[in-house]
Parts: structure tokens; sequence; C-alpha cells
């Protein structure tokens, strides 16, 4: 039975993105043949990485769904490899049950659903039944529709009340309490100033849910925007080089008590998050 006291410490875990898709917004292609994403697992993991998380869908902005026996084909032998290698719980990053098990049935513990058991009815009851940790996300929308024109009377008491109300349905089809995990869902239907809101108030967040949070703010397009911004400049650096940026959301999510961090760049995050902790045990001292 996974429980997410697994994970982590006296630092937030770091969740490893491995994106085995062709057209992901950071990094599309990039690993898309099995042994390259195998090898890229292994590097973040050797760069810091406490739990790695494989998708075979992109679930950027504008995204069409792919079918699941093309996603299965895709995750599948790079699960394996990495649940047999890499030596941390391997996660999969799905909507549909069908994926989910057999990632489930190639050793991956948790299941990171965008859609937060929404898309699919059979999924929470598979990780209920397989005894699997879960992640639970705000997404409003899909990933094909979810940022045109997003609203919020209160993006914060919103998104928090969203996912106290997915945890009891998580909980209502079997799930441990202590295998869940909830993610405001950073860039999923919500503006640079939604976002913001949400940063700035995730402590709130994370005291009103009362269970692990998930922070994944790496990479994404809001974080470009404001550093254009910032440096008054009129374009947005492209992706791979958002990851100063990505750091500094990354020290403050730990700060507000996010539980696991979910990058790109795990070394830099693994780093800071370390180095936080000295600061605040010499802090408490």
């Amino acid at each position: 039975m996974f429980s997410w006291d697994e994970v982590g410490g006296p630092r937030p875990a770091v969740m490893g993105v491995v994106n085995v898709t062709p057209d992901s917004f950071s990094d599309g292609g990039r690993w898309l043949d099995p042994g390259a994403a195998v090898a890229h697992g292994l590097d973040l993991v050797a760069a810091g990485a406490t739990i790695l998380d494989v998708g075979g869908e992109s679930t950027r902005p504008g995204a069409h769904t792919v079918d699941a026996a093309e996603e299965r084909a895709r995750i599948e032998p790079v699960v394996a490899r990495l649940v047999a290698e890499a030596g941390v719980p391997v996660s999969i990053d799905t909507t549909k049950a069908s994926v989910a098990a057999a990632a489930l049935d190639a050793g991956a513990r948790i299941v990171n659903d965008v859609s937060a058991g929404r898309d699919d009815g059979e999924l929470l009851p598979l990780v209920a039944a397989r005894g699997a940790g879960v992640v639970l996300m705000h997404m409003l929308g899909d990933p094909r529709t979810m940022q045109t024109d997003p609203r919020y009377d209160d993006v914060v008491a919103e998104v928090g009340g969203f996912l106290v109300a997915r945890a009891a349905a998580a909980q209502d089809a079997g799930v441990a309490t202590r295998a869940i995990a909830l993610d405001p869902g950073i860039g999923f239907g919500k503006t640079t100033a939604h976002n913001l809101e949400l940063l700035a108030h995730l402590d709130d967040l994370v005291a009103r849910v009362g269970l692990p949070v998930v922070v994944g703010t790496s990479r994404k397009r809001f974080i470009g925007r404001v550093l254009a911004d910032v440096a008054g400049e009129t374009g947005e650096p492209p992706a791979d080089q958002r990851d100063d940026g990505t750091l500094g959301t990354t020290v403050w999510a730990a700060e507000c008590g996010a539980r696991v961090i979910r990058v790109h760049d795990a070394k830099a995050a693994a780093r800071a998050l370390d180095l936080l902790g000295l600061v605040d045990t010499a802090a408490a001292a």
C-alpha cells in the first residue's frame, strides 16, 4: 500500500519529468525513444529526483488526446525499465485507467491524473484496488480548451474547494487517505494572474486541503511572461530557458508547505531544497 510518507523527508520530494511524447511543451520528442527516456530518467535520479513521473500524452495547452493503445506502447517499456533500474517510485501521468493499469502492472506505484479522476470513472477504483498512490490535479476544461479565457470569482477558494471535493471522491472510491496528494494545477486553465495568486496563497491552500500538495510550475509559460516583463523584454524566453524562474517558485512552494515539487531540472531543484533545509535547520537551532 503506497503512502506519501514514503517520499520526501527533511525537504520536499523532487518529482522528475520523463515525457515519452513527440509534442510536450518543454522537451517534446527528445525522449520518445524508450532507451533515451530511460537514460533521461536515470540521469534525473542521479541529479536528485526521488520520484519519476512518466507520461505518454502531452497535456500542454491545445494538445490533442492520444489513443490508449499508443499511450500504453509509449510508456510500458520505459516504466518497466525505470522500475527495475531507478531505485525510486515511478509515477504514471495519465487520465486513462487502462494506461494506468498497464503502468501499475509494470511496477509503477503512483497515478498522476490531471483530470482528478473525472475523465475515466474506472481510474479511482483501480487506484484503490491496487493500493497505489494518486495525484489529483485541478484543471479548468481540458488541454484543448483550458487556456481559452479562464475565469474565476476567487481562484484560491475555487481550486481549494475542487481539490477537497476530489479527495473525498477518491476516498469514496476506496483510495486510502495517506495515498492521496493534491495539485492546484498551475498553468492548467489559469492566467498569469491566477497562477501568481495561487502561489501567493499556497500556504493557505496547503492548510485547507490537509493532504500532501504537489506543485508543478516547471518551465510554464507564465514564468516566461513574468521574466520578460521584469526584464522589460517584448518576447518570452523559450521553455528550456525558464529554469531560473522555476527555481524561484520551487523554493517558494517548499516554504509554503508543498510536499512534492515536479520539475524538469532535478539537479537545481534538489540542491536549492537541500540548501533551504539547512537554512531552516540553522534558523531553528
